[in-house]
C-alpha cells in the first residue's frame, strides 16, 4: 500500500502537486489525467528526481520520502519512462542485467534473473540482440523486464504502451496485469489508453491540474461527471 498525504510540489509560480491525499491499495493502480495534470510530477516525486514542499508518501509502511534516490532502488522502487531508457547499442541482457546490478539483489542470481525477466515479459529474441535492432513492441518489453527485475515492490509506468496497436497494447496489458501477482509489487500505471487502465487496474486516481479530483474503483473512477468532463471530455465520448 501507498499513502499519500497532502503532498505538494511547487516550481517557481506553479504548482503541478497540489496538496493531494491518495491510497494505492496494492495490486495495479492507475493514476490518469490530461496533458499537464501532474502525473509525470507525481513519479519524480516517488522517484526522488524532486522534492516536495510538504506532504508524506508511506510505501509499505516506510517513509519513502527520507530515501535518496538510489536507495529507493535498492529498496525496490523501479520505473519506466515516457521515452525508452534502454541504451541502444547494449544487448537486452546486459541492458536488464544493468538495473540487476544495482537492485541490490545477488550477484549470483543475476543471469537467472535476467533471463527469468525476459521469459515473463514474452520476450522471444536472443539476450545477445542488441536493443537498437529491436521493433517498438520488443523495447517496451525491454524496458518492463528493466522494471521487474530483482525483487521490486513498486513498479512505476508511465506510459508504456505508447504508439504501439491495439493488439500489441493488448498483450502489454496481460503482462502488466500479472506483475503484483507474480512479484507482489504494487503497480502505478499512467497512460492515456482507457481501455489499457480498465483492463489492468482495479482501481484509478485521476489528478487535474494538479489537484485529485476522483479515485476508487476503476469503473466507478471512469463514469465519474468531472472525470468525464476534465480529462475524456464529454460523456457521450466515453
Amino acid at each position: 500500500m501507498i499513502e499519500v498525504g497532502g503532498l505538494t510540489v511547487r516550481f517557481a509560480g506553479v504548482t503541478p502537486i497540489d496538496d493531494v491525499s491518495v491510497v494505492f491499495p496494492g495490486g495495479t493502480c492507475g493514476l490518469i489525467g490530461p496533458n499537464g495534470a501532474g502525473k509525470t510530477t507525481f513519479f519524480n516525486v516517488l522517484s526522488g528526481f524532486v522534492k516536495p514542499a510538504a506532504g508524506s508518501i508511506s510505501a509499505f509502511g516506510e517513509n519513502i520520502l527520507r530515501m535518496a534516490d538510489y536507495r529507493r532502488a535498492r529498496w525496490g522502487l523501479r520505473r519506466t519512462f515516457q521515452t525508452e531508457m534502454a541504451i541502444e547499442k547494449l544487448s537486452v541482457y546486459d541492458n536488464v542485467a544493468m538495473i540487476h546490478e544495482h537492485s541490490g539483489a545477488k550477484r549470483a542470481t543475476r543471469r537467472d534473473d535476467v533471463l527469468s525477466a525476459m521469459e515473463f515479459v514474452g520476450l522471444e529474441v536472443s539476450p545477445k540482440a542488441k536493443v537498437g535492432e529491436l521493433g517498438a513492441r520488443e523495447r517496451r518489453l525491454v524496458e518492463i523486464a528493466r522494471a521487474v527485475v530483482g525483487s521490486p515492490r513498486v513498479v512505476l509506468l508511465d506510459e508504456p504502451a505508447a504508439g504501439l496497436p491495439d493488439e500489441e497494447t493488448r498483450t502489454l496489458g496481460e503482462v502488466i496485469h500479472r506483475i503484483p501477482e507474480q512479484f507482489g509489487a504494487l503497480v502505478i500505471l499512467v497512460d492515456h489508453d482507457m481501455s489499457l487502465v480498465s483492463s489492468c487496474c482495479e482501481t484509478t486516481a485521476v489528478l487535474d491540474f494538479g489537484k485529485l479530483i476522483a479515485s476508487g474503483p476503476t469503473a466507478d473512477v471512469l463514469r465519474n461527471e468531472h472525470v468525464m468532463r476534465a480529462y475524456l471530455g464529454t460523456e457521450d465520448e466515453l
